[in-house]
């Protein structure tokens, strides 16, 4: 094989060699068959799509001795000449190193003179987001007045840097990111042609590794190549390239499933041992979330969108199960942001540790806002900073239920006179009448509701059956399904007798006892640890456990039928029976019922007053907002 670069001995020399960017290969062919060419074009797109390639080869259709034609022969005089990069027609610039007003001043002194034996002078300027302000301006007057028969060709990385009235006057064109199917099958036909043998793995590794440059994918592939031996190998890829193996990741998702702290050290003391690349490392972790989430969003179709093999699909779908859908989900997304900040750090191998490390017992952590809402002092949630049904300062949530005389703590507990109840049995389950038929109870409780607003008692109809809302409302320690026999109930803890908060009636506080009862077997409750929440004793007759999310997709899994039975029974053990759930947005506020608010009216002293003055009669209470 010979020692020229793969890069330089397989650069394209026709519109049809080059990889990929086809509308725009299309587009500029026409352009010079027809002979209609732009004074400038703009070609932008990351490095290694073929910016500067075409750029040659447009300028060898353009002056080539068969033309106009819409590819280059490559064998008259003007193409060898442009080839070899001798013409002097077609003038090269690197913008990085002769962007300064004195190159550009030069350049319109160029740009004055015909060409001397093509039919097109052609200025190719590389990295030209890289030219100086007063450059650019040097160059914005020849683009309003463009001689004949002279055209410039601007190739960037960063188009947003270039002036608007630059651009106004260019055609640009952007160019596309190589895909992975369109890098293999570039790559193959160069090791054909070098008639290298090769495992497919390796080539679609190189590619993967590559990130959408042909140039960086030719490197590598030269790199692995000068390793030697009989052909090229997806072992001696990786282990040239210091890429870890899919064993790899999978030792390490198996690890996290089991919070295996010492298993995921020592996987990181591996990867740092044998020298491997760690933001590449980090890409492909990022890439297996994102195949495990696929997979199990859309199923058999996830191994066509995530490119893999049916029997890796396997693999990453067993994978996929030992997490809740929701952690997968913000482990993508932690692994994504933790790039960055890894690659920064001037420790990168402790903060590699800490970002895998909190990947792992994400469950557990508690985020570090919510930390400072507790150290805030008793204001934060729970502390008796809630709101009464007129933005009033409530009762703390340290009060005791029963309240005083004509207090609206005093109607919190027991069946309003006149309503049909239910009691629950001891174990929190309701009981059964002689036609084994379950029937809700409200017990005098508020139902939990999912929306913002609580939702009023259920009443009883004609038949004796419980009303129910439309919407979705769950009362605290009932299950989902009615209708359903003792079987079909989840099996969670049983809630004890009490009916005062075994704690402080704070969200720590109940955070705490979720995690005593998730290590009894209770199980995850996803979104709570990434939420906020209080408890607001003047919600409801017997106070409002309210769960604040900003996340939509953190707020959509707590309000699943799953995850609000645990809250419900939760609420009931800690603060007390007969506790509601509402589970609102974030900073979102929960306006009281009408007959929360009637209750608070009529225990107003002058309300009284004025009632007894004037044998008025409270008919309705509209608030304010």
């Amino acid at each position: 094989m010979s020692t020229t670069s793969l890069t330089t001995k397989y650069r394209p020399q026709r519109f049809g060699e080059v990889a990929g960017q086809e509308a725009v290969k299309r587009i500029l062919s026409r352009a010079a068959f027809e002979d209609r060419v732009a004074p400038a074009y703009l070609f932008s797109g990351t490095r290694g799509v073929g910016k500067t390639t075409l750029a040659r080869v447009f300028a060898k259709v353009l002056n080539c001795e068969r033309g106009p034609a819409a590819e280059p022969c490559n064998e008259c005089l003007q193409c060898r000449q442009i080839t070899a990069g001798i013409s002097p027609d077609v003038v090269e610039i690197d913008a990085a190193t002769h962007g300064g007003v004195d190159e550009a001043r030069r350049l319109k002194e160029d740009v004055g003179y015909s060409p001397l034996q093509s039919r097109y002078k052609v200025f190719i300027i590389d990295e030209a987001h890289m030219l100086s302000k007063a450059a650019f301006n040097a160059l914005l007057k020849t683009l309003e007045e463009p001689p004949g028969r002279v055209t410039f060709i601007l190739a960037t990385t960063e188009p947003h840097k270039f002036p608007a009235t630059i651009v106004s006057r260019c055609q640009h064109y952007l160019f596309k990111r190589m895909t992975q199917a369109e890098l293999e099958a570039h790559l193959h036909g160069i090791l054909d042609r070098e008639g290298v043998a090769y495992e497919p793995g390796a080539v679609s590794l190189i590619a993967r590794r590559g990130a959408g440059s042909v140039r960086d994918s030719m490197s590598l592939l030269g790199q692995v190549l000068a390793l030697g031996g009989q052909g090229l190998t997806e072992a001696d890829a990786r282990g040239v390239l210091g890429l870890a193996g899919q064993d790899v990741f999978f030792g390490l998702i198996t690890a996290m499933a089991g919070q295996d702290c010492a298993g995921v050290l020592g996987i990181v003391r591996e990867v740092l041992e044998k020298g491997l690349d760690i933001g590449f490392f980090l890409r492909e972790l990022a890439g297996s979330w994102r195949t495990m989430f696929l997979l199990r969003q859309t199923g058999a179709q996830g191994a066509a969108l995530a490119e893999i093999t049916q029997e890796e699909a396997e693999r990453w779908l067993e994978a996929a199960g030992r997490f809740e859908l929701s952690h997968i989900h913000a482990c993508w997304q932690m692994t994504l942001e933790g790039q960055r900040r890894v690659m920064t750090s001037l420790e990168p191998a402790l903060a590699l540790e800490l970002l895998l490390l909190n990947l792992t017992y994400l469950p557990s952590l508690v985020p570090l806002d919510r930390m400072g809402r507790t150290a805030a002092g008793p204001s934060g949630p729970g502390g008796g900073g809630g709101k009464g049904p007129f933005g009033g300062r409530s009762v703390s949530g340290h009060t005791p239920r029963g309240g005083g005389a004509g207090s609206p703590g005093s109607r919190r507990f027991g069946p309003q006179e006149g309503t049909a109840h239910t009691a629950l049995q001891d174990d929190g389950r309701l009981p059964r009448d002689a036609g084994d038929e379950p029937r809700p109870d409200t017990g005098g409780r508020p139902e939990l509701a999912v929306s913002h607003e609580p939702y009023p008692l259920a009443s009883v109809g004609p038949g004796g059956d419980v009303a129910r809302s439309s919407d979705q409302t769950y009362a605290a320690g009932v299950s989902e399904r009615e209708e359903a026999g003792p079987a079909d109930e989840p099996d969670l803890p049983e809630p004890g007798p009490s009916v005062a908060p075994r704690g402080p009636a704070t969200w720590e506080g109940f955070l705490a006892h979720y995690e005593k009862a998730r290590k009894q077997g209770l199980g995850i409750i996803p979104g709570l640890r990434q939420a906020g929440g209080r408890f607001d004793s003047g919600l409801g007759p017997a106070g409002t456990l309210v769960v604040a999310c900003g996340n939509e997709f953190n707020r959509e899994q707590l309000k699943s039928p799953d995850a609000l039975r645990k809250l419900s029974r939760l609420a009931a053990e800690y603060f007390g029976a007969g506790a509601a759930v509402s589970v609102v947005e974030q900073n979102g506020q929960v306006r009281p019922g009408n007959g929360e608010l009637k209750s608070y009216v009529l225990d107003r002293p002058e309300v009284r007053r004025a009632m007894a003055e004037f044998g008025a009669e409270l008919i309705d209470i509209k608030p304010r907002g």
